[in-house]
């Protein structure tokens, strides 16, 4: 009787909130509903069809990551989320910043425990269209460059083991709610890896474009586009050289080249040599880009040229003399007027479309 009367006493308080049960339910659904189509809004920022800016060839995005909207907005949520980080304090965002165009503004950078790096960040202004990555083109994709940094100790990792700091940023990003189920929508799955994560930071990162320039427009036949220094400018850039390495759309052709930037130090970064082994490439760092050269100051792998003027005397002068000096590297003897036309010129190669993005202002929970 006694049992009887608790089933009883049960039904009758299960009778009690089944009204209220269909009023929750609904809220919860429409609440997750909400929480969702606040993950997916930004995605508008993206198109359906990436379409590079005036005077940019078509990317080739690799068959084991093609480019898609919701991808590239999660890889965006990553790129300033310093949740990657081990500590919490660094994002890639840190060191390659939308007002230093991708730069950070910074002679070396600084990462976790604020230590210091060894060389200036690059920018990565039109990364997409770059066959090495790193300045001294240890990584040959985007997927692998955006790995780097997450085990680095000097970046963003406090953990030695690459595997375990890959872990320990995967965990943390699992951790999160709002990040499993944008996860779940760009890959089709429950499980998360390190490489998906970089496949999105990779995917954001070839967005980050810049094309439209004048020059673009004057190579395309407007004439009106670059003003008469900046014409001149031109003539300056091929008489001194300038386009035998910093050639094509992109104003780089992806060489290693020994400039002697910093080759009178006692012991002098090696740059390539250290992943190759060969001896010419001593001393040789990646040709970098030209495209918005005016704002992705300092310059040079170490950083140690703070303006264009600085970089542009440098050449003048033939660089720094050592075992390995390139060939075309050596006095050009410009005038202070050829000079002045030649920065000017190079400001002609600002273009439009990486300023189109901006940070988060909140992050999956």
């Amino acid at each position: 009787m006694t049992n009887l009367q608790g089933k009883n006493s049960k039904i009758q308080v299960s009778r009690f909130y089944r009204p209220f049960l269909f009023l929750f339910i609904p809220l919860i659904l429409f609440s997750i509903f909400l929480g969702m189509k606040k993950m997916q809004y930004s995605q508008e920022i993206f198109p359906e069809e990436l379409n590079p800016p005036f005077g940019l060839p078509s990317i080739l995005w690799p068959k084991d990551n093609p480019y898609s909207k919701q991808k590239a907005e999660l890889g965006r949520l990553l790129y300033f989320d310093k949740r990657l980080s081990s500590d919490g304090t660094i994002s890639c965002a840190s060191c390659h910043n939308i007002p230093c165009a991708y730069s950070d503004c910074k002679m070396l950078p600084i990462g976790i425990g604020h230590q210091q790096g060894t060389r200036h960040s690059p920018t990565i202004i039109n990364a997409a269209y770059s066959r090495f990555l790193f300045w001294d083109g240890r990584a040959t994709s985007l997927e692998e460059q955006a790995k780097g940094p997450l085990a680095n100790t000097k970046e963003m990792s406090n953990v030695k083991d690459v595997h375990e700091a890959y872990k320990q940023c995967v965990n943390k990003i699992r951790e999160v709610v709002g990040y499993r189920v944008l996860f779940k929508q760009v890959f089709g799955r429950d499980e998360m890896s390190i490489d998906d994560i970089a496949r999105a930071i990779a995917t954001f990162e070839r967005t980050i474009l810049s094309g439209g320039s004048p020059y673009d427009y004057y190579r395309a036949g407007n004439s009106k586009a670059m003003n008469r220094e900046q014409i001149k400018g031109f003539e300056v850039y091929k008489k001194a050289g300038c386009i035998e390495c910093h050639s094509g759309a992109n104003f780089s052709d992806d060489r290693f080249i020994n400039i002697g930037i910093g080759m009178d130090k006692e012991n002098p970064d090696t740059g390539r040599y250290a992943i190759t082994k060969d001896e010419k490439d001593w001393g040789a760092f990646k040709v970098p880009t030209l495209r918005d050269v005016e704002h992705s100051y300092p310059y040079m792998h170490d950083g140690s040229l703070a303006t264009l003027e600085e970089v542009i005397d440098y050449y003048d002068r033939g660089g720094i003399p050592n075992k390995n000096l390139h060939p075309l590297i050596k006095p050009l003897h410009l005038s202070a007027e050829e000079k002045k036309h030649l920065l000017e010129f190079l400001k002609a190669l600002n273009g439009t479309g990486w300023q189109s993005f901006q940070a988060p202002t909140e992050f999956p929970k």
